[in-house]
């Protein structure tokens, strides 16, 4: 594709917005009208808690049903996202923006003083648009924060499952494909099997809905995590009998240390006298957990993040580092996030935190960092 071709693609035509409307309208009476576990949120500072229906399985497999129908009978193209990648891209980033914009002004309007909706407004336009000045804005009974992490979400696999496709039709479907596309779609299908653990996780409960969080959800996430499955597409990889092991090593200790450590913590928060690894839980000044994971490192759940983001580029090898883009970009947020929640905690728990910090010296990786 030339720059000529790249630039007229940069404006969206009418069939990428009909696309991301359909997908995003279809995710909005999807979440609405299907059967799921209905989930209480952490508790907010006002005491309250939201609800959260985590059908979000179950929508990704009745989307995937009428998709493959409409594959069938010819009258879905299975290459049309990959075929239109710059235009949704185009369109989504124009669609966050306003969508930014406008959760900025009701926003910062609003004259509710409940904890979800109350207005948070410094007076600086850039910081408030960028971080949000509402925890959990709604719209038409809809809880946008959840609803854009669950889009761009699934948003990932059906990219990644359009270029596999277009793979499969230029003849490029090897083990290296294989192996990024199966990793990729396992760690989002167990995203989505555990999906009530996200309501228990630091965007959901802390973080405002503001541009950052818009543009993570639906345009960097589905987007840039997907430049592994673009890369492979033009370069065919061939990779060893020691580097397939090693690869399928890297995925599987990274989702154990992941998965084992955000269930140990959603578990803990529901039941703070649940066994971890068959003993009691151990606690600092009767509040921050000890056992388990999080007696290895203070947020191992991070070094399993970053195991599983390498698995990910593994099978492009290291010609290029291109595909390394998602493992160095989670390394500097998670760091940063880390940072951040390590301050927060600090003034939180203050004495409690301090030794918390000598029992669990390491912030991520263990006897490293």
């Amino acid at each position: 594709m030339v720059m000529g071709d790249i630039l007229d693609a940069l404006i969206p035509s009418w069939s990428s917005v009909v696309i991301l409307f359909s997908y995003l309208g279809y995710l909005a009476i999807a979440g609405s009208v299907l059967p799921g576990k209905v989930i209480p949120g952490a508790i907010l500072s006002d005491g309250t808690r939201l609800h959260y229906r985590c059908n979000g399985l179950l929508s990704l497999i009745v989307l995937v049903v009428l998709l493959g129908i409409g594959v069938n009978t010819k009258m879905i193209s299975p290459t049309v996202v990959a075929d239109k990648g710059i235009e949704l891209l185009s369109a989504t980033f124009i669609f966050s923006l306003i969508v930014s914009l406008a959760l900025y002004a009701v926003g910062g309007k609003s004259r509710e003083q409940s904890s979800s909706l109350k207005a948070h407004v410094t007076g600086n336009f850039i910081h408030d648009w960028w971080f949000g000045v509402q925890l959990n804005p709604h719209f038409m009974g809809v809880d946008l924060k959840f609803f854009f992490v669950r889009a761009g979400m699934m948003g990932w696999l059906f990219i990644n499952l359009s270029i596999f496709m277009k793979s499969i039709q230029a003849g490029n479907g090897n083990l290296s494909v294989i192996l990024y596309q199966l990793f990729v779609a396992l760690y989002i299908l167990d995203y989505f099997f555990y999906e009530e653990f996200m309501t228990s996780t630091w965007d959901i409960i802390a973080e405002r809905l503001g541009y950052m969080l818009v543009f993570g959800d639906l345009v960097f996430i589905p987007f840039t995590f997907s430049i592994q499955g673009w890369w492979l597409l033009k370069n065919k990889v061939v990779l060893s009998e020691v580097a397939v092991i090693a690869n399928c090593l890297v995925f599987l200790v990274g989702y154990c240390v992941f998965r084992g450590a955000n269930k140990q913590k959603h578990v803990f928060k529901k039941n703070p006298k649940a066994h971890i690894w068959g003993k009691p839980p151990k606690l600092v000044g009767g509040k921050l957990l000890v056992s388990g994971y999080w007696g290895v490192s203070r947020h191992c759940n991070y070094l399993g993040d970053l195991l599983l983001a390498l698995s990910f580029s593994l099978p492009c090898g290291t010609s290029s580092p291109i595909p390394y883009f998602y493992p160095i970009y989670l390394l500097i947020l998670l760091v940063w996030r880390e940072r951040r929640d390590e301050e927060r905690c600090a003034q939180k728990y203050k004495e409690i935190w301090a030794e918390y910090c000598k029992l669990v010296p390491w912030r991520i990786i263990p006897y490293i960092y």
